[in-house]
């Protein structure tokens, strides 16, 4: 019981690698002590437990966030957060418990062996984490790399390299930087360098290839991204709405002498504005004749019943593309929806054991199609992905329709002080994965603009009311990932797993 209690331990300063702390040192060598412990197991069992139990501790403190989400609700007490945490970090536990186990499975014989392995083990479980039961990818270990906020800090070299290799390839190039520091702790130092050679030349690689990469053009569409600092106990109170719509009104400002593109959060107004003119002619009328906004809101869904009747069944979260008409020219609804936040699974099963979903409301969300890429009329093309959309990696754009850039509306009020910016460095590595400039809006922070090296131009920090008002960054010609997507990480995983055969092999000649 002793070695787990040091797994839970190592796990849990593991998470201090991840924003909001950025203490990536320590991450590394907790990584590179859960391979002593693990390769030393007598049972594969063990080795299986010591990757649960480091598990466990990162994803506890990592997502101590998820808890906050619970006060902002009265259907359940908020101590039911940290029973959230606890259970979810059980579950999620089971994925680098699968890599241990593999990486002693296949090389507790092999210390470079075992090292080569859970490398590649971790890529592939990484991957499994952010699709099994509709997938949760959150701090993915390749977030450790970019997790600096401050404006203008260029992504470090091992984190463009996921251009190439993708999110789930760069948390495997960390696992093998650890397991150098194994390898040289044992004295193995021909093998310490060959392996952290690999991490070592992404990065270089990484840096180099994001050096000639434009992203300021003077002559492209200005830009007014609007954080408003409407937290979330007072986002739905009837009785504050008309302050919260004038903090918008506010931060939008006057029109001027050129259009605009003009950034609201998610769910930046209550009304379902394509039900109701009078509130789309009330927020239009902030707009000059060129200007475009894009806002966050819901849509309802309706069903038609007798008598020319019909009742509401259903709800999207979505955001809108209007003109200073009040016309609706395009809408993008959220395909990825967040689990007991948007709607509840086992919605009559639950309901009946006193349990609700996290938003307001008595309507399920439903999801939307996918990624899709929206005209701007004078302005080009737009992505979408609303709030954490934006952390599935290889899942954010439309690959037929490449747009010119993501808009990323988010709600990361519920998220405590941990969330936002942990947010935020992963959509950093969407916007390296893509070679593409990312827009956010949120009601609370991080809002920024984020260009096409994942290089935060400008923000707004946490809390705090205010606008960005720059030009849009251009895109970067697609790169080999946004190409092939997480078939990348595969092959890396794969090859991995080949070289470390290979290396067995000629060790069972020689004996």
């Amino acid at each position: 019981m002793k070695h787990l209690l040091l797994a839970l331990l190592l796990g849990a300063a593991s998470a201090t690698g991840f924003a909001p702390l950025g203490l990536w040192p320590l991450t590394i060598a907790a990584y590179a002590l859960l391979i002593a412990m693990t390769i030393s197991r007598q049972r594969l069992r063990s080795a299986f437990a010591t990757g649960w139990a480091f598990g466990v501790g990162q994803f506890m403190v990592g997502l101590n966030w998820i808890a906050t989400a619970f006060t902002y609700q009265a259907a359940m007490p908020a101590w039911l957060g940290w029973i959230a945490v606890v259970l979810l970090s059980l579950y999620l536990a089971v994925y680098p418990a699968l890599a241990t186990a593999i990486a002693w499975r296949f090389g507790k014989a092999m210390p470079l062996t075992f090292v080569l392995f859970f490398a590649a083990a971790w890529i592939v479980t990484e991957y499994l984490r952010a699709f099994v039961f509709t997938g949760f990818a959150w701090n993915p270990l390749s977030a450790i790399a970019i997790a600096h906020i401050g404006s203008g800090d260029v992504a470090n070299g091992l984190a463009s390299s996921a251009r190439w290799i993708g999110t789930y390839g760069v948390s495997g190039l960390i696992v093998l930087l650890a397991g150098a520091f194994y390898l040289g702790w044992q004295r193995r130092w021909t093998a310490a360098l060959g392996i952290g050679a690999l991490p070592v030349a992404a990065s270089i690689a990484g840096v180099i290839a994001v050096s000639s990469i434009a992203t300021v053009d003077p002559d492209a569409s200005a830009i007014r991204v609007i954080q408003p600092n409407i937290n979330q106990n007072e986002k739905w109170d009837a009785d504050l709405a008309l302050r919260n719509f004038n903090r918008l009104v506010e931060r939008t400002g006057e029109t001027g002498d050129e259009p605009r593109l003009i950034f609201w959060p998610e769910a930046a107004v209550p009304e379902f504005i394509e039900d109701d003119p009078m509130a789309r002619a009330r927020i239009s009328s902030l707009l000059g004749e060129e200007d475009l906004l894009l806002l966050g809101a819901s849509k309802l869904i309706w069903e038609n019943i007798e008598n020319g009747r019909r009742r509401t069944i259903g709800a999207r979260n979505a955001f809108y593309v209007m003109d200073a008409n009040g016309d609706l020219l395009a809408r993008y609804d959220k395909a990825h929806l967040v689990p007991y936040g948007e709607y509840l699974p086992m919605r009559p099963v639950l309901e009946s054991i006193g349990l609700s979903r996290l938003a307001p409301g008595d309507l399920d969300f439903w999801p939307g199609p996918g990624p899709q890429t929206l005209e701007l009329p004078g302005f080009g093309t737009v992505g979408g992905q609303i709030c954490y959309e934006m952390v599935f990696s290889g899942e954010v754009v439309e690959r037929a329709n490449r747009p010119d850039f993501l808009f990323n509306p988010s709600n990361d009020a519920w998220f405590g002080a941990w969330g936002p910016p942990q947010h935020l460095a992963q959509a950093r590595l969407r916007a390296i994965e893509e070679a593409m400039p990312i827009i956010r809006s949120t009601p609370t922070g991080v809002s920024a603009i984020i260009d096409a090296r994942g290089v935060v131009a400008d923000h707004i920090p946490y809390h705090q009311a205010g606008t960005i008002d720059a030009r849009l960054p251009a895109p970067a010609p697609p790169t080999l990932f946004s190409r092939f997507g997480n078939i990348l990480p595969m092959i890396f995983a794969a090859m991995l797993i080949g070289i470390s055969l290979l290396l067995g092999w000629r060790e069972r000649r020689r004996g």
